[in-house]
């Protein structure tokens, strides 16, 4: 039956096929990434990009099911459940993380366009722009914008939302912030999941945001930082300012000290008697 059953297989999707099982089974990581909505060119670039790190294949889904199918090792099957329609499966011997967050920072910026969701605020800024007067007036006006004419060119008097987060981008916000060159969007792969052939682990939820991280990082610092001062926790960090501490407290009982140990005056009575 297995005969019968390959041999109905064109020979072009068998080649295929053996190419996605031989890369599974060298390749320490398969990064499944989203490649809705790339344009061509730019998922060339990206190929390009990525030349000497990873090997990019684009196949039908259940092309990529069956070579995971017939892979040896069973934990890598767990994957085929992340394997969505406009994906590219990605092979390559460094660590999934590491090629997940250089996915992540090669993403391009992209205009907006009438009927995307804002996945953020999109603010115009305050400045000068090169945009003349003229009917270019009226469109800001209509977004609630307040301009100025400086030197023959508008200019934005104060920063202004024009779409909220979650909120349709209106024909009239994409045309502004097409003439403002401001891009609120960014193109690249999304990773979805990755498998780990070294460790035979598979790892979900690998859109690495490393800006939005670092954040949480300094906030969590700016935070813990004086309560550990407070609290007298003595590290590298805060043993200089607990020595500070330390000697703001000597001096200040150093003064009630001397206080105490002051001699007192006589009253003037008794300097008479």
């Amino acid at each position: 039956m297995k005969a019968k059953e390959e041999k109905k297989i064109p020979e072009k999707k068998r080649n295929s096929m053996n190419k996605l099982k031989k890369l599974i089974e060298s390749k320490r990581t398969i990064l499944v990434a989203s490649i809705k909505n790339i344009p061509g060119s730019q998922f060339q670039e990206i190929t390009k990009k990525f030349r000497d790190k990873a090997i990019i294949l684009v196949s039908k889904k259940n092309l990529i099911i069956r070579a995971i199918d017939s892979a040896a090792d069973e934990k890598i099957k767990s994957l085929k459940e992340q394997i969505q329609d406009s994906t590219a499966i990605l092979f390559s011997d460094i660590d999934c993380f590491e090629l997940a967050t250089e996915l992540i920072d090669k993403k391009s910026p992209a205009k907006a366009k009438a009927g995307q969701i804002a996945t953020e605020d999109i603010e115009i800024p305050a400045g000068p722009t090169d945009m003349t007067p003229g009917p270019a007036i009226s469109e800001l006006g209509a977004l609630g914008i307040q301009i100025l004419i400086d030197k023959g060119k508008i200019s934005i008097k104060q920063p202004k939302i024009i779409t909220m987060k979650g909120e349709k981008i209106s024909s009239g916000a994409a045309d502004i912030m097409n003439k403002l060159d401001i891009k609120p969007f960014s193109i690249g792969f999304i990773p979805l999941a990755a498998f780990d052939t070294k460790e035979g682990k598979l790892y979900l939820n690998i859109n690495i945001n490393r800006e939005g991280i670092l954040n949480k990082m300094r906030f969590a610092h700016e935070k813990a930082f004086p309560f550990a001062v407070q609290i007298g926790y003595a590290n590298k960090d805060t043993i200089g300012f607990l020595i500070e501490k330390a000697g703001m407290h000597e001096k200040t009982l150093g003064k009630f000290i001397n206080i105490e140990n002051a001699p007192q005056q006589n009253s003037g009575e008794e300097d008479k008697q």
